[in-house]
């Protein structure tokens, strides 16, 4: 049976460690990262919660990575991108740093007749 090389990656903000295993060729992506032996290094490892990806593009679980490639595991979002980019939306407005209709930026002429 052909064996693949597979990398799987983990980071958090203290540290980090990308782990090599070779698996039989049609290893699904479950089994890679629990042959690698990642999650004996960090703990926190969920992966029913937690979204994998290959080479930065989120994938299934039972997805077959081919050889080379490397499985990611994403830590949860602290914050909600979508509600701090709206939250600084809405503060500019307030600020007059952005059009109260648009959201733009105010018009420079009618920011000076102002």
């Amino acid at each position: 049976m052909a064996m693949v090389v597979i990398e799987v990656a983990y980071a958090t903000p203290e540290r980090q460690a990308i782990l090599t295993v070779t698996v039989p060729e049609g290893t699904d992506v479950r089994t890679c990262i629990e042959r690698s032996g990642i999650m004996q290094q960090f703990a926190e490892i969920n992966l029913e919660e937690q979204k994998v990806g290959i080479w930065s593009k989120a994938t299934k679980l039972d997805a077959q990575p081919r050889d080379g490639d490397r499985i990611e595991i994403y830590r949860p979002l602290i914050a909600d991108p979508k509600a701090i980019r709206k939250k600084r939306a809405e503060r500019a407005k307030q600020e007059g740093r952005a059009d109260k209709v648009t959201g733009g930026r105010p018009d420079a002429k009618r920011r000076t007749s102002e």
